[in-house]
């Protein structure tokens, strides 16, 4: 092969192309495609790398040729393309069709995968959502995706959601031609590393709420925190599935050799795994004392409660006296205690009188009331 032929599949692979033959779609079970803004492109951005110096602009159905010809790699950008939009540059790079009907579909786990020469990664996004106070119905976690596909002489990235954008990173990068000069993996590795950043401000930002319902729970104030409680631990759920499968990817970069991973990546891929970590165990901690706070919110709750009884019991002993009394009285027996005298009914006012005070003190005194 000459130094500007482009690489094919390996022989034996499936082909690709809109359409993968190789997992039949379940009759009624349908997936949506993620869709994207009216008059958007899939092609955000293309750029072609020589010694990690982006050269003059290209058309992405030329940057692969570019690429291999100058011994430099292509950074393909898009954003939520069709079946039919990344079936044909999936044909043109020789991307394994598994690979492409997950990038497609999207709504994949975290996961690392390797087809024949290639590698595919994929990556949950997630920001913070910002609000005024949170609420039982509040959204505080929003999610995305992003897919790379990475190749010996190529670098496609493809993004899902409203958030997660890589034109500052790719500016970034640029700013760092020593960085690109390893190639297509250190694309890689910027991607992950800005994903598990984003992951260390949501975590942040949700301690801050969790902060609040905490506060809120304990004041002297008596509040339902219960349906925020639920809220934000089903928000902080979607952060932690976004989180955890992220490990072992990253543990394989950094751990394990990869043929288009070259060595000097491994310490950078470390970096972020540590990272990664960090943010899962402060997550896992926020998860756990959410659910403290729980418990302690239906304790307070049940206190509340148990509280209000034992006045509404007090009460009722209380206004049992002069009921019972009254009751007495009220028989209309023709022979009964002091009937005929003449004191006898300011007594009987002042016997209720005398053993409600009684009552009320014994209450008071044991905190009843």
């Amino acid at each position: 092969m000459t130094g500007t032929e482009i690489p094919r599949e390996a022989a034996g692979r499936a082909p690709s192309g809109p359409l993968s033959p190789l997992r039949p779609r379940t009759p009624g079970a349908a997936r949506t495609t993620p869709s994207r803004p009216d008059g958007v492109g899939p092609v955000v951005d293309c750029g072609v790398y020589v010694d990690g110096r982006r050269q003059e602009p290209v058309d992405h159905h030329e940057a692969l040729h570019q690429a291999v010809a100058q011994g430099g790699f292509v950074w393909l950008g898009l954003y939520a393309p069709t079946e039919a939009e990344l079936g044909t540059i999936a044909e043109h790079y020789g991307l394994h069709p598994l690979a492409v009907e997950d990038a497609v579909y999207a709504h994949q786990r975290p996961k690392l995968e390797r087809y024949d020469d290639g590698l595919f990664m994929v990556f949950t996004t997630a920001t913070y959502v910002e609000h005024d106070r949170l609420t039982a119905t509040s959204e505080v976690v929003d999610t995305g995706e992003i897919m790379v596909f990475l190749g010996a002489h190529y670098v496609i990235t493809v993004r899902h959601g409203e958030h997660g954008g890589l034109t500052d990173l790719r500016r970034s990068l640029e700013g760092q031609p020593e960085l690109l000069t390893l190639g297509p993996a250190a694309v890689l590795y910027a991607v992950a590393d800005q994903v598990v950043d984003a992951f260390v401000d949501v975590a942040s930002a949700v301690e801050e709420d969790v902060d609040e319902l905490e506060a809120s729970v304990f004041s002297d104030r008596r509040t339902d925190d219960i349906g925020r409680l639920y809220q934000l631990k089903r928000e902080l759920m979607s952060l932690r599935r976004a989180v955890s499968p992220l490990e072992v990817p990253l543990q394989k970069l950094a751990e394990r050799q990869v043929d288009v991973v070259p060595d000097a990546m491994r310490s950078y891929f470390r970096d972020v795994d540590d990272h990664a970590i960090r943010v899962r165990e402060q997550v896992a901690g926020l998860d756990e004392l959410l659910t403290s706070i729980l418990q302690a919110s239906l304790a307070r709750t049940s206190q509340a409660d148990n509280e209000d009884m034992r006045k509404i019991s007090a009460w009722a002993g209380i206004i049992a006296v002069p009921t019972a009394i009254a009751g007495i009285y009220g028989m209309n027996f023709r022979f009964m205690p002091e009937l005929d005298w003449r004191y006898g009914y300011p007594l009987v006012l002042g016997l209720i009188a005398v053993v409600c005070l009684l009552l009320y003190r014994g209450f008071k005194r044991n905190g009843w009331l």
